[in-house]
């Protein structure tokens, strides 16, 4: 007796088929997740400067094709073999931390974020450029109800960059805190930052973006073009924070000197060139510098609930999946407003 084959409905991606090579819009199978595994119905993911590891073949290791996104927004479609935490049509979202294996010594102890083995969606599995997807539990985030899809993609990873770098950097309400760079990351870090009561002072090159950084929330404006940031907010008292988002090595070296006593460089802003610093400028003030990347899903759950409240939002344009490369030019050209976001 014959068998009916049952057809398969495709599913829409946007790959990249090898290091350096430009987006491809394929079909492909819609997977199936097995146990652990949950599989999303993807309704948004935002386009972020570090998807440009999995572009461009910079991050060791990727198997290509790859789809990349770690800011995915959706709806559970499908759950795999004993996931009983987590069920179908609930919202969930997925950051760069995309699961971690409980065993090394850092997840023993409880440090999920810097686990040994840690899976980045986008880079160590398909990420959010794509219809469907397929994401462990551990690397997964309930979702408010009053924030959209769009909403709630971008602070998937600016968000909680910015959120949990702050919350952690020991600044307290009243402390006068900078932001430098308005863009993608700095946008969200200014307003984070005056939810926080802090005295915010934004950084910017150009006198073009003092009226927004103001209306985002911050009490000062100094433009870095015409004067020296440092000296600038050596005047105001020293920061105790310096929260670098821009990713310029040679910006956040200047910064350096702006610091107050006990001051902190955060640097959450990517760049691979070494940032210039003497150990006496370091000494003189009891200064640091301390790097932070995004968080665990719980932070992402914070992340979420705070903006929630409090009614932080990202700058948002949208593209369509199918324009994908061209939402990633955008990105690229630093000219959006300020986050890149694709939808289904």
């Amino acid at each position: 007796m014959a068998t009916t084959r049952v057809a398969v409905k495709p599913m829409k991606v946007a790959q990249v088929p090898k290091p350096g090579a430009d987006f491809e819009i394929v079909e492909r199978e819609i997977p199936d997740p097995v146990a652990g595994q949950v599989r999303i119905k993807v309704q948004a993911c935002g386009v972020c400067h570090s998807d440009t590891l999995t572009k461009e073949g910079a991050w060791p290791g990727i198997q290509y094709p790859r789809v990349p996104g770690h800011e995915v927004a959706g709806v559970i479609d499908e759950v795999g073999a004993g996931v009983t935490t987590w069920k179908k049509g609930q919202r969930v979202g997925v950051g760069w931390h995309g699961g971690h294996d409980g065993t090394c010594r850092e997840c023993r102890r409880g440090d999920f974020r810097n686990c040994k083995n840690q899976k980045i969606s986008g880079i160590s599995y398909d990420g959010g450029y794509q219809q469907y997807m397929i994401a462990p539990i551990e690397a997964l985030a309930a979702i408010p109800d009053t924030l959209s899809d769009v909403e709630a993609a971008p602070l998937l990873c600016a968000g909680i960059t910015t959120y949990n770098a702050l919350r952690h950097s020991g600044a307290l309400p009243g402390d006068l805190v900078a932001v430098q760079g308005i863009g993608g990351l700095g946008h969200l870090g200014i307003q984070f930052a005056h939810k926080f009561g802090y005295n915010v002072v934004a950084i910017g090159r150009g006198g073009e973006t003092a009226a927004l950084a103001k209306k985002l929330g911050a009490n000062t404006y100094i433009d870095s073009a015409a004067t020296n940031a440092a000296e600038a907010l050596q005047k105001l008292g020293g920061a105790r924070v310096i929260l670098a988002t821009a990713p310029s090595s040679k910006a956040m070296s200047g910064l350096i000197d702006g610091l107050g006593p006990n001051g902190e460089l955060m640097v959450v802003g990517a760049d691979f060139e070494p940032i210039q610093v003497s150990p006496v400028q370091l000494i003189v003030g009891s200064r640091t510098i301390q790097g932070w990347a995004a968080g665990t899903p719980s932070d992402s759950e914070d992340t979420l609930r705070f903006s929630e409240l409090t009614g932080v939002r990202a700058m948002i344009e949208t593209f369509p999946l199918e324009k994908a490369a061209e939402a990633y030019a955008r990105m690229l050209s630093g000219k959006a407003e300020f986050r890149v976001v694709l939808t289904m």
